[in-house]
């Protein structure tokens, strides 16, 4: 008979515990939910580019100058003053060859510099055709290909390589790397 009795003291001792664990949970998704937001809210922000136009009118740099000059993208190639502009490719998440078979993964940002006289516009259009020159070399590196400071050279070198093969010659000017993070 005292099986009984220790059942029925548990489930009792659980039944106090349901509301404290329900409401633990729901501050905690609340909470979440509250950094998600925020953190999709300051992405979006940061991503829709008003930060870097009102930046360049602030600094005196002559802003709608060079927005007018770069065909109204507002962001003028440095060196070039107007004659280009950058085309920002979205940061492109790959698998890094294993040998020990972990998964590790390649996150990079980048950066076109279209060659002189070449409408980033144009470039935009073609951009699908690069990024499918760049998946194979990039699937291809080991995270050993990544480490040291010339790891980046060479990797901008390729891609200057794939870039101009794929587009032909002097529509790629360079290629700004802007992040490079290994997993």
């Amino acid at each position: 008979m005292s099986s009984p009795e220790i059942i029925e003291e548990g489930a009792e001792a659980a039944k106090p515990a349901e509301p404290k664990s329900r409401k633990k949970l729901i501050l905690i998704g609340a909470a979440a939910a509250v950094l998600l937001l925020g953190g999709g809210g300051g992405a979006a922000f940061m991503l829709s580019g008003s930060g870097a136009k009102a930046e360049g009118a602030k600094d005196g740099h002559g802003g709608a100058k060079d927005a007018a000059a770069s065909g109204g993208h507002g962001e003028a190639a440095a060196g070039d003053a107007g004659k280009g502009a950058f085309v920002d490719v979205p940061a492109m998440l790959v698998n890094l060859r294993s040998p020990d078979g972990q998964a590790r993964f390649l996150k990079i940002h980048f950066m076109i510099v279209p060659g002189d006289g070449i409408a980033p516009d144009g470039l935009k259009e073609k951009l699908p055709l690069v990024l499918d020159s760049f998946q194979p070399f990039l699937r291809e590196l080991r995270p050993e290909d990544l480490s040291g400071s010339a790891a980046v050279f060479r990797i901008k070198e390729e891609m200057m390589v794939r870039a101009t093969a794929t587009l032909g010659e002097g529509q790629v000017k360079d290629i700004l790397i802007q992040d490079l993070v290994q997993q």
